[in-house]
């Protein structure tokens, strides 16, 4: 039995727990490690159990707590190698961190193999990975994106579980009290993936095989767990998907609880 949570999921921090026969990873560490440890203990996870930490790139909001937390759990830190640059360069790692480049194509954590692929966003080398089980099945982080590329597409095809970003509604966005140069940074290619793209990739994904989907990423000003989850049902509802049948919908949140798969 293989275990996926979503620790912390949001603009303000993200890190995801994905475990299978009796190792686990952590996919990004952006709280405090405390904070992190905790959530895992709150949810009766097994941080001895965790090998390594898996960064998706050097926003504070997926890096914040990795150095302190990889000394603590004394694992490994994968990135790509502009990622681990930029990361050494800001003094998120040091020294004492054992840092590894992640190799395109893929490695192989206690029996699971995680493979990056390229996400646009506005960051030295932004990834999303693709987790294989040992059991084939497949699990997918898909956040922090302005667009959903054929690269990202074909990348998370098939996924058994998605963690699908869901960012922002355009309207609130659009209305809100972002100032105009931040407001254009998220909706660009390079920025964050609004609900009406999210509900479309997540209804080609539904096509594909995929049956249970994570929205995760939501931005606190600008969204709402519930417009995020409306927008995604009503684009399953439209090919006449029937939900906890044919699918399973939830919002990425600090007390999601473990999804067995």
């Amino acid at each position: 039995m293989s275990k996926f949570c979503s620790l912390f999921s949001s603009s303000s921090a993200n890190s995801t727990y994905i475990s299978s026969q009796g190792s686990a990873i952590l996919v990004d560490a952006g709280n405090s490690a405390k904070q992190i440890l905790l959530s895992c203990e709150r949810h009766g996870l097994e941080t001895d159990e965790i090998k390594a930490i898996f960064i998706t790139h050097e926003h504070t909001d997926h890096v914040k707590g990795v150095r302190v937390l990889a000394g603590k759990l004394g694992v490994p830190v994968y990135a790509t190698e502009k990622t681990l640059q930029s990361m050494i360069n800001k003094k998120v790692v040091d020294e004492k961190t054992e840092i590894i480049p992640v190799s395109p194509a893929g490695e192989s954590v206690g029996g699971m193999e995680i493979i990056p692929f390229s996400t646009p966003h506005d960051s030295v080398d932004s990834v999303g990975y693709v987790v294989m089980l040992p059991d084939s099945r497949k699990i997918s982080i898909c956040t922090d994106l302005g667009v959903v590329t054929d690269t990202v597409f074909n990348a998370v095809s098939k996924s058994d579980l998605i963690l699908l970003e869901s960012n922002h509604d355009i309207n609130m966005l659009k209305n809100g009290p972002y100032d105009p140069a931040l407001k254009r940074r998220i909706l660009s290619q390079f920025g964050h993936l609004p609900n009406t793209d999210c509900a479309a990739t997540a209804l080609k994904l539904l096509e594909s095989g995929t049956t249970r989907f994570v929205l995760g990423h939501l931005s606190k000003q600008n969204n709402t767990p519930k417009i995020a989850y409306a927008e995604t049902k009503r684009a399953f509802d439209s090919i006449g998907a029937e939900e906890n049948f044919d699918y399973t919908l939830s919002i990425a949140s600090d007390d999601n609880e473990i999804i067995r798969i």
